[in-house]
């Protein structure tokens, strides 16, 4: 009998739920532990100011110089911006509390995509929750068994992810490989669409996509071309379009991807644009569209004055282009090794993901600049430090290098040891 009874408490529900629960924390303690080990661990600072190119930080005091956010143009404490923002949600509210097709699409919602559509020089546009949600939202909801995609190997998560989710032919070709496209184009002629997926600009290296070569190869296999925009949108381009229009293709790409959250406002938000009927389809079957809440009006406001800033000038791009330039000379100078082709993401090569991190401590302890390390296993083949340019005021520190690697030896490229190559994964 006491045997039975101790059996039925061993397998009670309430036991088992304890047992369930300690096996999960013995495995999430591991894992952990394991990113810990490998010196990859991400600390999060608390920032107790405004976003911008000097910001204070929880426990520092003294203002701490920022090369490290996507606030390319300056444009989230811009005081254009911000006051547009106060408007909007004065005018409109806080949120819609509904997704866009219950009762959550204002007049505000809808101008800002006709003005996206108008800045891409695209025939509509649509917006969601984040730009990683449009491209959940686009593959899943255009491709079906009888279509191709062809995705380069180091694309950004949210682009694998949303490729993922389909249910085309996955093709991978190798980073940047023209040679290696054509032959997956070649072997995908069998399907009914064949869509090029990559990143104009790609966040870790700052490399470029050869978007000509892709465009024309697309035309020779009869082939639709999407771009992730994210870190090109606001300042790539004569006018800040993009990649394609820094290269010259706007009128060969089909689908645009990109953010409200960096360059334009900074605040969130991302969008699909391209050709209307396209756009139609998204509103009816993309999932992230469907299924959450329409951007708060605050949010809509400061993108759409962004927007205007942009369209009404190039000033901004322009200076933008030219204090990149001049960092990355003056860096290359001082001998430091710096990936990527003049673009505003300036990864310092070191070549291990421990040294980056390193490094990030001892510049925010002794050099009072706020920097980020690598993000590991996003693909990259090597383990940058990356700078990214925000504002004028971010520049000044940077033309007296020295007086910064006297207080952080570990950036004084001497002391730097070989980079080495790390496989992906």
């Amino acid at each position: 009998m006491w045997v039975n009874f101790l059996w039925r408490a061993a397998l009670s529900p309430g036991r088992r739920a304890h047992s369930a629960l300690a096996q999960l924390r013995c495995v999430l303690d591991r894992e952990l532990e394991g990113i810990r080990g490998a010196g990859t661990w991400k600390s999060e600072r608390v920032i107790t100011s405004r976003q911008g190119p000097c910001i204070r930080v929880e426990g520092i005091s003294g203002g701490i110089l920022n090369f490290c956010a996507n606030n390319y143009l300056g444009l989230s404490s811009h005081p254009e911006v911000i006051q547009a923002g106060l408007q909007a949600l004065e005018e409109f509210g806080a949120g819609l509390s509904s997704t866009r097709f219950i009762c959550g699409t204002q007049s505000i919602h809808k101008n800002l995509e006709a003005k996206i559509a108008r800045f891409h020089q695209r025939e509509d546009a649509i917006l969601y929750p984040s730009c990683f949600d449009a491209n959940t939202g686009l593959f899943e909801a255009l491709l079906t068994p009888e279509d191709a995609v062809l995705s380069d190997e180091l694309n950004h998560a949210s682009v694998i992810d949303g490729i993922r989710l389909c249910k085309a032919h996955k093709y991978r070709y190798r980073h940047l490989d023209m040679a290696d496209l054509e032959a997956k184009l070649k072997e995908a002629q069998k399907h009914r669409l064949r869509l090029v997926a990559t990143d104009g600009a790609f966040s870790m290296d700052g490399d470029v996509a050869p978007l000509q070569e892709i465009c024309r190869l697309a035309a020779q296999y009869g082939a639709l071309v999407f771009v992730d925009e994210c870190h090109a949108t606001g300042f790539l381009g004569p006018t800040g379009r993009g990649t394609d229009e820094l290269l010259g293709v706007m009128d060969q790409v089909t689908i645009i991807n990109s953010t409200l959250g960096k360059a334009l406002g900074g605040a969130s938000g991302g969008y699909t644009t391209g050709p209307e009927p396209l756009i139609s389809l998204m509103r009816q079957r993309s999932r992230p569209y469907l299924f959450s809440n329409s951007l708060p009006p605050a949010v809509v406001g400061c993108a759409s004055k962004a927007l205007d800033l942009l369209m009404e000038s190039n000033t901004i791009v322009q200076s933008m282009a030219a204090k990149t330039r001049r960092f990355r000379s003056k860096m290359e100078a001082a001998g430091f090794t710096i990936s990527g082709a003049d673009h505003p993401i300036c990864p310092v090569m070191l070549g291990d993901a421990r040294l980056s991190s390193q490094m990030a401590e001892d510049m925010l302890k002794k050099a009072t600049l706020w920097s980020r390390r690598a993000r590991p296993g996003s693909g990259c083949r090597s383990q940058p430090y990356t700078v990214r340019k925000t504002s004028t005021a971010v520049w000044r520190p940077l033309w007296r290098w020295g007086s910064c690697t006297e207080l952080c030896p570990r950036l004084r490229p001497e002391a730097l040891t070989q980079p080495r190559v790390l496989e992906p994964g």
